[in-house]
């Protein structure tokens, strides 16, 4: 059990359920600033002792993952993944596209620095390190044999370009979608990039290259 949880759980527990949320807050709205915030500075910005905050996170990586649990996901397919490639895809953008909407602002904040910032600082930028592509590989992970891994790796890419906030912003600021619209579209692309891939390699026929 995390000392987080252990001490939430004692005494007070609504008080401190409050206090634990406050700070967690705190820190994502520092991260819409751009900052990778520290305990002592989310505590700071919630009001709270900086005592008192390392009661709930010990470290900045504990209360970071509190902000943003997707952070160490390294799945996004749940405990009982579906074998079926395109059922795989729609729960990975599914799940994709539901953070973009819950983390649109900060998500927004990361985009625009990493495209204001020197290639350096955009490594550092909390939620822009490419946990997406990963995501999407595992997804495809069927596909591994039957398309060859170059291809698959584009794949990859091109479904990234069309499902993420790039892709949100385009389709609600330029094109005028609402966002259940916009999510809807980066559906149909990811499905339809991966049926097109998917048609090819059977019309070209013979085994993929791992």
């Amino acid at each position: 059990m995390s000392m987080s949880i252990s001490y939430g759980s004692t005494g007070r527990t609504r008080q401190k359920a409050r206090t634990r949320q406050a700070i967690i807050a705190a820190a994502r709205g520092l991260i819409r600033t751009g900052e990778t915030p520290t305990v002592e500075q989310a505590a700071d910005e919630a009001g709270v002792s900086r005592a008192t905050a390392y009661r709930y996170f010990p470290n900045q990586r504990s209360m970071l993952v509190a902000a943003y649990p997707e952070i160490e996901a390294r799945s996004l397919l749940g405990a009982d993944p579906p074998e079926d490639i395109t059922a795989r895809l729609d729960r990975v953008v599914d799940e994709v596209t539901r953070m973009l909407i819950e983390r649109e602002p900060e998500l927004r904040t990361m985009l625009r620095l990493s495209l204001e910032s020197e290639g350096t600082h955009r490594q550092h930028l909390l939620l822009r390190q490419g946990r997406v592509i990963g995501w999407l590989e595992e997804a495809l992970e069927p596909a591994r044999g039957k398309i060859p891994k170059a291809e698959r790796r584009r794949l990859v890419y091109a479904i990234r370009c069309a499902v993420g906030i790039e892709a949100l912003a385009w389709l609600c600021d330029v094109a005028g979608l609402t966002r259940s619209d916009a999510v809807d579209l980066m559906h149909w692309s990811a499905r339809a990039l991966l049926q097109s891939v998917l048609a090819d390699s059977k019309t070209k026929g013979g085994p993929a290259k791992r």
